[in-house]
This record gives structure tokens, sequence and C-alpha cells, in this order.
């Protein structure tokens, strides 16, 4: 199974376009959307090309491929909207016999896991792509999709075969890889 990563759209339909490209040329089985989908927050400025009205459409055009969870952004006036779910805090899934729970960061994050967490732990929320291992669990985050922090690219990931790989959202270049170990 080929899994997209991405997080952080905060409503800019510039870039969801872009994500979209990506997710086009990439061909995933899905798309897992780690939470702050169509608003902004009110920390931060407003995303190029901000307009949640239009993110909408984009990504219910490939709602049977998302599935998602709730950023600290994300209202139920936004569930309301989307034809696929984003109110959960977390989701467990298993894909290629890898353990992997998925959060958007700011109820659990890589220290403040979810109970049982083992495995891989995904997050976006900070908007900077990382890699920290911990005794049970490797905690990863893709970056962020429209606004990144502390002059990182933005980005998505890929999983693929065990390996996850983060992409510039520009050309689709790997940049970062992280293999899980057998």
């Amino acid at each position: 199974m080929k899994l997209m990563i991405a997080s952080d759209i905060h409503g800019s339909a510039l870039y969801c376009e872009k994500l979209l490209e990506r997710f086009r040329e990439e061909k995933p089985d899905r798309l897992l959307l780690l939470g702050d989908i169509l608003y902004h927050g009110p920390r931060n400025d407003l995303p190029e090309g901000y307009a949640p009205k239009k993110v909408i459409p984009l990504l219910n055009e490939i709602s049977g491929y998302c599935v998602g969870v709730r950023g600290n952004c994300d209202a139920e006036v936004d569930q309301m909207v989307l034809d696929f779910s984003i109110m959960d805090d977390y989701l467990y899934l298993n894909i290629d016999g890898l353990d992997i729970y998925a959060t958007h960061g700011h109820v659990y994050d890589q220290h403040r896991p979810m109970k049982g967490t083992r495995g891989i732990l995904l997050g976006g929320h900070t908007h900077v792509p990382a890699i920290e291992e911990f005794a049970d669990y490797v905690y990863l985050n893709p970056g962020s999709v429209s606004i990144p922090k502390d002059g990182t690219e933005r980005s998505y990931m890929i999983l693929e075969n065990r390996v996850f790989q983060w992409k510039k959202l520009e050309d689709g270049e790997t940049y970062k890889e992280y293999r899980v170990k057998e």
C-alpha cells in the first residue's frame, strides 16, 4: 500500500492544488491528512492563496481516498462540508505490518502519545518536518503544506514498502527518508 501523508493546509487553495498535483503524480492508495485543513487559526498569518471554500471541493473530489484527524484549527462546521472524516483526535492504521498512530499534535504528540503507542507516531501541528526515535515508537512529522516554519520546505510524506519519504511540495523531490527496521 502507498500512503500519502500531509498536514496543515490551513485553507490555502493554492497549496492544496499543488498537493493534489503531487497526489495525481504519486498515485497513492490513500491520502492521510493530519489536521488543520480549512482554517488558518489565530496564531498564523493567512497563507498564500487562502480560500477555504475552494479547498472544500478540491478535497471532496478525492474524498474516497481521504482520511483525516482533527487539528486544533478544525471544527464541527468543517466536518459538515467535507465528505470524509476529520473529527477523530487520532487514528490507528496497520499498513504492511506497521502499527501507525496518526494525530495532529495538539492533544497527543511525541511527548504525550496515545496510551499503548508502538511503532510509528505521525503528527503535524509544528509545521516542521521531524524524525524522533523513542523507546517504543518513532515520531514522524511531514511538515506543512502551506505554512512551513523554521526555514523548512513545504512538504508531504509518502509511505511505501516501510519507507517514509519527505518530499518537496513544489517538485516532488525527496529530501529526507526514514526506513522502518524489520
